[in-house]
């Protein structure tokens, strides 16, 4: 079985994500307390390629790297065998790393410096079918930075047909931080961007979670974080 739609109806208050020490009823997804990853393994996929979701060879992230999987449209649109689960976004992220639309499949992979830049990704839960989520940075010079972040479906290993555990890319946002040092009367002044993300339809609500990373003027990442959902009393 390949990536397929279900109906899925669930969303959650930007307000939330604008503090960080804000608490959700249930449960509060962030960044805080995880390790942070040591590099990003990017896994592209032809949307024209249902192997290439079943390939036990797919590469795996090795030590704390941390895998994306993008699902990007192919020549037969929507009669592609996993074009329920693919994205332009993918094809978006391709340019950015000035690499081609793969006929099949393609992965890259970039390490993050010893010393990252300290960055921080929240999410609440999904409700009606968004999902609010931000990420932050707490900066040291100007820039100009450049900010991902990805919604991600967290597919195990064995299930919907693939062997390897899967990050599963279903939406993101990017934003540019430019410009002079944000300011605030407080102490803690940071770059943020905070919205709400639509869901696809057959989304599983219940493996979500944000995968973000901070890229030079270069493309080259500076800092990756990851939540993780704690429940709270």
């Amino acid at each position: 079985m390949h990536p397929k739609l279900k109906p899925m109806t669930l969303v959650l208050a930007l307000a939330a994500l604008a503090s960080p020490w804000a608490a959700l009823a249930q449960s509060f997804c962030s960044s805080d307390g995880q390790p942070r990853p040591v590099g990003l393994v990017e896994r592209f996929i032809n949307a024209d390629c249902a192997s290439c979701w079943t390939d036990a060879q797919t590469p795996v992230p090795q030590g704390r790297q941390v895998a994306l999987d993008w699902i990007v449209p192919g020549l037969r649109g929507d009669d592609a065998p996993l074009s329920a689960a693919s994205r332009r976004d993918g094809l978006y992220r391709l340019q950015a790393l000035q690499r081609a639309t793969p006929l099949q499949s393609d992965v890259a992979t970039q390490a993050a410096p010893r010393r990252q830049k300290p960055l921080r990704v929240a999410h609440g839960m999904a409700f009606n079918g968004y999902l609010a989520a931000s990420i932050e940075m707490r900066p040291r010079s100007r820039g100009p930075w450049t900010a991902w972040l990805a919604l991600v479906e967290n597919v195990p290993a064995g299930t919907e047909g693939t062997p390897v555990e899967r990050n599963l890319v279903r939406n993101t946002l990017q934003s540019t931080w430019d410009g002079p040092l944000p300011l605030s009367k407080s102490e803690h002044k940071r770059w943020m961007e905070s919205r709400p993300m639509q869901l696809p339809e057959g989304t599983n609500p219940q493996r979500l979670r944000v995968i973000g990373w901070v890229e030079d003027a270069q493309g080259r990442i500076q800092g990756i974080a990851q939540s993780a959902c704690v429940q709270t009393p």
